[in-house]
């Protein structure tokens, strides 16, 4: 199989163009070619005058050692062996492993180790995605919120009301199998060649159910509704988990227990640390949801192509340092999408952002993110949580008591007034917002951080620079503060078989990181 790399295509296109393209540069007929396969598609708007495609194919041709013999001078041309995707080989475990949570950890651990024959069982606090869907509207749409299942927990975790992104900087082969399994599942093929691929949160249910429905044609079990409590240990190994279903308590006898709760499930971080389990705080982020209308976030990066119906919706990606050498940030960047409520406790604003696969929504959003370590919440492990719950416990108080969220315009944040909430972006968080700067729920600090990279951030992002964007928030969940301290064989020191997971436990940052830690606990379970 050949690969051409670097292909500079126009926004119009086609096979037959691309075709005709590789016949010329590889200096053979067009009826040479059997076959291309698209393996990366990307955007190249450096320059508003000339916006391109660039792209990567593997293609395969007749006569191929003499193409690639005539053109081994070509930096673009190599040659790759083509792979076939395997499952994974089966094994045998004394006991059936125990799988605590359903977010992408989770939810990957489990299918390998259900791939491998030795059932899974999973417990998951919230319900299934069809159940969790109906809670999570009723909060949005009522103000009604059940602290078990939200857009925190339940099947597939919180990145299941995202945008269901699927960056990731990690150069790891066990990104292929998270990869293949979404697109095996249901998934969107086009994941795996965009350069920045996404889901989006109405095809992210249907694939995680079909993950689901997977596991459990293989043996596996999923109990829903199903919080942990605890585990026992019996000379230094696991060996029970105690979980609560309906009121009541059940054990389950096991040896190996992957513990993927998420960043949310505060008192597994609480529970773990009354029982000597090292945890050591870690940084951490928080700020504000910014919204712009998608329309003005398409012409800042496309200019006179924002409306090219070749083009992507636009999103961006933009980071910045204050004078003190703090970072300031844009993360989880939702084109066409909505700021959404995410609160998973009583009493607390959360947002979060979140867009369908379409990306057709009429605003953009991101939040905006700054950086926070140690230094500036305390050395116990457990402080930066209490730094999280009394910045969204504060904006529920100023905001109405009510699950509104604070929002103001950009012009009042930075000029430190308060005027009104009409002009041309309108908020998109439900079930509402008022009136209220970020100072008076976020710590100073932040606010000032916040107030200079946003002017900085207009200079190279256009829309950065309208007076009425609007800032949501606050958005406190982007990582946990916390990390659950794994030896080199992934398990707690002195507690062989528990293996903490994930992006709540501290080793992953997104969805693909996620499971891709989740795979590796899952072979470690078995020995692999």
């Amino acid at each position: 199989m050949i690969r051409y790399s670097n292909i500079t295509a126009p926004l119009e296109y086609n096979d037959g163009w691309l075709r005709l393209w590789l016949s010329q540069k590889l200096r053979i007929s067009v009826s040479d070619i059997k076959e291309i396969t698209l393996i990366k598609k990307s955007v190249d708007a450096r320059k508003k005058s000339d916006i391109c495609f660039v792209l990567s194919v593997n293609i395969s041709v007749k006569n191929e050692t003499e193409v690639l013999r005539k053109n081994k001078s070509n930096k673009n041309v190599s040659y790759i062996k083509k792979e076939k995707y395997l499952l994974p080989k089966t094994a045998t475990l004394s006991k059936r492993p125990v799988v605590v949570g359903f977010g992408p950890a989770g939810m990957f651990a489990a299918l390998y180790l259900a791939q491998c024959g030795v059932k899974p069982i999973v417990l998951e606090r919230g319900l299934d995605v069809d159940s969790r869907t109906k809670k999570v509207s009723e909060f949005w749409e009522k103000g009604v919120l059940d602290t078990e299942c939200n857009v925190q927990f339940g099947e597939g975790g919180a990145g299941t009301f995202s945008d269901g992104k699927l960056n990731t900087g990690v150069n790891n082969p066990l990104s292929k199998i998270v990869f293949n399994e979404f697109v095996r599942h249901g998934a969107p093929a086009e994941i795996l060649y965009e350069a920045k691929p996404h889901i989006g949160t109405d095809k992210l249910f249907e694939t995680v159910k079909n993950i689901r429905k997977d596991i459990i044609s293989m043996g596996g079990e999923v109990i829903f509704g199903a919080k942990y409590i605890d585990y026992k240990e019996k000379n230094g190994t696991i060996s029970a988990v105690i979980y609560e279903k309906d009121g009541k308590e059940f054990v389950i006898d096991t040896d190996n227990l992957i513990l993927a709760t998420g960043h949310s499930a505060r008192d597994v971080f609480y529970t773990l640390h009354n029982k000597g389990v090292l945890l050591t705080p870690k940084n951490f982020s928080v700020g504000v949801r910014i919204e712009h209308t998608q329309e003005e976030l398409n012409k800042s990066m496309y200019g006179e192509y924002y409306n090219h119906p070749a083009l992507p919706v636009a999103d961006y990606k933009i980071a910045v340092h204050d004078n003190s050498g703090r970072g300031i940030y844009s993360f989880c960047m939702c084109p066409g999408g909505a700021v959404v409520a995410s609160s998973s406790e009583e009493g607390t604003i959360v947002t979060n952002g979140m867009s369908m696969f379409r990306r057709d929504g009429k605003n953009a959003n991101s939040a905006i993110l700054v950086g926070i370590t140690p230094e500036d919440f305390g050395s116990n492990p457990l402080d930066g949580i209490a730094f999280q719950e009394k910045i969204e416990k504060t904006a529920f108080l100023v905001a109405g008591k009510n699950y509104k969220a604070p929002c103001c315009k950009v012009k009042d944040f930075l000029a430190g007034t308060k005027t009104d909430l009409q002009g041309n972006v309108l908020p998109s968080y439900k079930p509402g917002v008022s009136l209220i700067l970020p100072d008076e729920y976020l710590p100073s600090f932040v606010c000032d951080a916040l107030k200079f990279a946003i002017p900085r951030f207009g200079e190279k992002i256009s829309c950065f620079k309208n007076p009425d964007a609007l800032l949501t928030g606050p958005e406190t969940r982007s990582s946990s503060p916390v990390r659950i301290v794994r030896g080199d064989k992934l398990y707690i020191e002195g507690i062989k078989g528990l293996y903490p997971a994930g992006e709540g436990a501290g080793y992953a940052g997104g969805i693909v990181t996620a499971a891709m830690d989740g795979i590796k606990c899952a072979m470690a379970v078995i020995g692999r």
